[in-house]
């Protein structure tokens, strides 16, 4: 077999193509079963795929066949055939021999890579359906024409998961994702940034968000052991028509920054429990800047020091309760409640009362944004 040049993306000098490793692995297929030997060329002569040596000497005899108004054509012991991607010629296909039966395995090879063009150039249609999709580039219209142009069905419940990976480009994330969901055929992987691996995941009936949680866990899992990557998973909202799928996107999207700012802890982030920290990630910076001013003047939370912090988040994860902070902490219950007093001092803040609370918790979160948006406008 001749060495050759393989290139691993599907693209050629713009037009679309399958990859020359895909070509090969076929012919060499077909070889294996017909014992015909077979080489495909573009129409410039350059030879993709071959399982013999010395092809590169037919490209006279190619560029000839490809000026030919002959669909076939016996040249020098070789059967030449013309592959065609709706009428447009994509390949020039040689088989070696001049009989009858080799006549029919070139023919019956030239139909199978055309089968290949076609399912290719649909997996290239849909990949750029759902991205359009996704970025809301399409008309109300355009989407129904489309998908049922693309046998997608319409009315399927659907969710959006979003994979963040830790470095750009990571071929070994999509893949495993692609070899996770790969059988199912209602389900498409794509991606619309450098960072991020999407799902557009069909969603079967009687499945709820718990089962979700499970499936972006099981992608975390899946891409920790199999791609030796670490991923946070995040997921909108389920919707019922493919208009909306745009929206669980977006909403997938918010999930991944908010969890960044209020949850930096978790690795899967769900829209719908994202609770209040999905309505601070929305407000104006001017308004957050207002608020903190109004609650504490000078004194703002990521100005104290560490041991009130700890102080503080400890108290509400024990849900205001004094005893239990205390014991958590290793202090007697007095220094706690001399903390609280000393806290109340500096703030007009009484944390164990839920109004004065509430208000400190929101405080605390506020600061978490106004620092996250600030270090994003530095990057």
């Amino acid at each position: 077999m001749c060495k050759l040049h393989i290139s691993k993306n599907g693209w050629n000098g713009g037009k679309r193509m399958i990859s020359n490793q895909i070509l090969q692995n076929t012919i060499e297929g077909l070889k294996g079963i017909t014992r015909v030997d077979l080489c495909i060329c573009d129409t410039e002569g350059k030879v993709l795929a071959s399982t013999f040596t010395g092809a590169e000497e037919y490209e006279s005899a190619i560029l000839a066949f490809v000026d030919s108004p002959a669909d076939s054509q016996v040249i020098s012991g070789y059967q030449f055939f013309k592959v065609f991607d709706e009428h447009q010629l994509e390949y020039i296909l040689l088989a070696k021999g001049g009989s009858d039966d080799v006549y029919m395995v070139g023919k019956l090879a030239a139909f199978q890579i055309q089968n290949l063009l076609v399912a290719y150039k649909e997996r290239f249609d849909k990949d750029n359906f759902i991205k359009n999709l996704l970025l809301d580039n399409l008309l109300l219209v355009d989407i129904y024409n489309r998908a049922k142009k693309l046998h997608i069905e319409t009315n399927v419940k659907r969710v959006v998961f979003l994979i963040e990976t830790k470095h750009e480009k990571d071929v070994n994330a999509l893949e495993t994702v692609r070899s996770l969901f790969a059988a199912k055929t209602k389900d498409f992987i794509t991606a619309v940034d450098e960072k991020n691996i999407i799902l557009v995941k069909e969603v079967k009936a009687g499945e709820n968000y718990d089962d979700l949680e499970k499936t972006a866990n099981m992608i975390l899992d899946m891409l920790n052991t199999e791609a030796m990557t670490k991923v946070h998973v995040a997921f909108g909202t389920i919707v019922g028509d493919i208009k909306e799928v745009s929206r669980s996107y977006k909403e997938a999207k918010m999930a991944l920054d908010v969890g960044k700012i209020f949850y930096s802890s978790k690795n899967v982030v769900a829209y719908n429990r994202l609770g209040i920290g999905r309505l601070i990630y929305q407000l104006p910076i001017p308004l957050c800047e207002m608020f903190m001013t109004e609650v504490f003047g000078e004194n703002l939370p990521d100005t104290f020091d560490e041991e009130t912090l700890t102080t503080i988040n400890k108290f509400f994860e024990n849900n205001l309760n004094v005893s239990e902070t205390s014991r958590q902490l290793y202090v007697h219950r007095n220094t706690l409640v001399y903390r609280l007093e000393k806290l109340e001092k500096s703030t007009g803040l009484d944390i164990r009362k839920f109004d004065d609370a509430l208000t400190f918790k929101i405080a605390m979160m506020v600061v978490s944004y106004m620092t996250y948006m600030n270090n994003s406008e530095n990057l």
